[in-house]
């Protein structure tokens, strides 16, 4: 079984993976924390406002327990809609028009006609 400080040393290497994910991902953006439940704040021995890693500190935000997040200084869901509405954007403002269905038996008979030596 692992010891304390072996969990913690384990979440502090994910903590780490994932600001180097976020950071790479949202380069516009500062982590500046990680977001855990109270209840794993409290089980893993952190204390809200403790610096885990320079500059990144630790912070209970009512998420779901087992699970963390990075906080930083950026909107993803403001980010996420935007990039929603400019998709939406650009597929309402195209027309085609697509055939839609078998051809018609006239078009089959021309087609065969047109096929024979």
């Amino acid at each position: 079984m692992p010891t304390p400080t072996e969990k913690v040393a384990a979440n502090l290497r994910a903590f780490q993976i994932a600001l180097n994910s976020h950071d790479r991902e949202n380069p516009t953006h500062t982590a500046h924390g990680i977001g855990l439940a109270h209840f794993d704040m409290e089980r893993l021995g952190f204390e809200e406002g403790e610096e885990v890693l320079p500059g990144i500190t630790i912070h209970a935000d009512g998420g779901v327990t087992g699970n963390f997040r990075v906080l930083c200084d950026g909107d993803h869901l403001e980010e996420k809609e935007a990039e929603q509405a400019e998709v939406v954007d650009a597929v309402a403002s195209e027309t085609r028009m697509l055939p839609v269905g078998s051809p018609s038996e006239d078009e089959r008979a021309s087609q065969s006609v047109r096929a024979r030596p």
